[in-house]
């Protein structure tokens, strides 16, 4: 991940002509989606779910040279047509055109004037430049790094809904848990300089990131997912296949099911105690080792 870019334009596609693959998502747990039916008004449920970067300005390179945003938009679109088979019919993906930091704020008050329950941003990581490689792929040299491989959550606590933002994100991390999907843990080391950040949970992968627009100045509960690394070769394979990214959008739609249902039958915000200031957090001196078993150099 890139900090997010600065684009010109918004638009929305309305989520209802995407409905492909149908079928039950791959990696979904048995009985997950009944478990949370009664409670859940999924019809009612309105959910954003945000294409990252544009097609102008596509971040991340991954290691055989694809734009990250087609992933975004790959999986995005997959994500909204598994949350509408779960019955989730008030879900819209937003997609970003242009370059300018203008348009990057209207593509927020757009957000913000439809007042979803729940904003998803989805995204493909990368490292900083200072830990590529070089390989040839097609006759081309191609950046690449193999050193860090799995997701990543972001929320910020800038956010007006943080702690309902934090809910939806351990929902999150703890269904690409289940499925067998590893976070990585190397935002906490040391060595990733500016862009080291502080693990909220270590249960279920969930970070701070408090400078992103889409997390700090929507006002309805907001997080980042980081599906995976597509500057790592293995997988950016993985990233690419359908397996996982069924696995993935499963993960999602359960998060979203029971998320939905813990806000009924009123709004999760109102049942939990006010939300304090919003803290800067500092980052632990103890969080900076990657566990060894995790750190894939």
């Amino acid at each position: 991940m890139r900090d997010i870019r600065r684009p010109k334009s918004c638009f929305l596609v309305a989520a209802g002509a995407l409905l492909f693959w149908q079928g039950t998502p791959a990696g979904a747990a048995p009985g997950a989606a009944q478990s949370h039916a009664a409670a859940c008004d999924r019809g009612a449920f309105r959910m954003i779910v945000d294409v990252g970067h544009t097609a102008q300005v596509p971040g991340a390179k991954s290691a055989r040279g694809v734009g990250e945003y087609e992933f975004n938009l790959h999986l995005s679109k997959l994500i909204v047509a598994k949350l509408i088979e779960r019955g989730f019919t008030n879900t819209t993906l937003l997609v970003t055109d242009g370059r300018k930091h203008k348009s990057l704020v209207q593509r927020v008050a757009r957000a913000n004037k439809m007042a979803p329950d729940l904003f998803l941003s989805v995204h493909h990581d990368a490292v900083p430049d200072s830990f590529l490689k070089k390989w040839e792929f097609e006759g081309k040299e191609r950046g690449y790094s193999d050193r860090f491989r799995g997701h990543s959550i972001f929320v910020s606590s800038n956010n007006a809904h943080f702690k309902t933002s934090l809910s939806f994100a351990k929902f999150l991390g703890h269904e690409m848990k289940a499925r067998g999907l590893q976070y990585t843990p190397h935002y906490t080391d040391k060595v990733m300089g500016r862009w080291r950040r502080e693990l909220i949970d270590a249960e279920t992968g969930v970070y701070h990131h408090d400078k992103l627009i889409v997390l700090k100045d929507t006002h309805m509960p907001a997080v980042l997912l980081e599906a995976g690394s597509i500057i790592n070769r293995d997988e950016e394979l993985q990233m690419g296949s359908p397996e996982r990214q069924l696995s993935t959008s499963a993960a999602v739609v359960d998060a979203v099911d029971a998320f939905c249902a813990a806000r009924q039958p009123q709004h999760l915000e109102q049942a939990r105690s006010a939300v304090g200031p919003a803290r800067r957090p500092s980052l632990p001196p103890a969080a900076s080792a990657i566990p060894a078993s995790l750190s894939h150099q």
